[in-house]
């Protein structure tokens, strides 16, 4: 484990959502497509079901893309200090389910875009902290533009997750390669 466990997730569910919308196909237009993402990415905690719910989760996904493209971590400590201060976030331990003690930075019933939003300044807090960055990549498939976050202890991580990218990237550089020894 690179990071702590808190840490990983809150990172790689802001990477699912931002991917909610990839080449031109958003996953949010309907409260189904939220949903399916609360689900995928374990949330719990008050769900309204509302247009303006729906609106201000799209709004924060498109926001936090803009962090995969800052490199300066000045720069990044003022996002993360504006997405706290945006999304009241108050840091507490709690244990639910089948969880153990854990980290939660805004109470169940506040509205979904901050309890998103705190969580996704969390994960990057981290990674300001660790001077680590670099982490947060953009898939490498010239046809891709998903996030990705490199949790790996080599930084090897190239691809995404969501789109067979890397092993689509392999299958054509083989072709390719097979087309010019023929």
């Amino acid at each position: 484990m690179v990071f702590g466990h808190d840490t990983e997730l809150f990172l790689t569910t802001t990477a699912a959502l931002v991917n909610t919308s990839s080449d031109g196909v958003d996953g949010l237009t309907t409260h189904e497509g939220l949903r399916a993402y609360l689900a995928a990415a374990g949330w719990s905690g008050t769900v309204l079901g509302t247009d303006d719910e729906l609106a201000s989760v799209r709004a924060l996904r498109d926001h936090l893309r803009t962090f995969w493209m800052i490199e300066d971590r000045a720069e990044a400590a003022r996002f993360v200090n504006e997405l706290l201060a945006d999304t009241d976030a108050h840091p507490f331990l709690t244990k639910h389910d089948a969880y153990d003690w854990h980290l939660h930075l805004t109470h169940d019933d506040a509205p979904l875009a901050d309890r998103i939003g705190a969580e996704a300044a969390m994960g990057f807090l981290d990674l300001i902290r660790e001077d680590q960055l670099d982490r947060l990549r953009t898939c490498a498939a010239d046809d891709c533009e998903d996030v990705l976050v490199d949790l790996s202890k080599n930084r090897s991580k190239r691809y995404c997750d969501t789109g067979n990218c890397g092993n689509r990237t392999n299958v054509a550089a083989y072709r390719a390669r097979k087309r010019a020894t023929s």
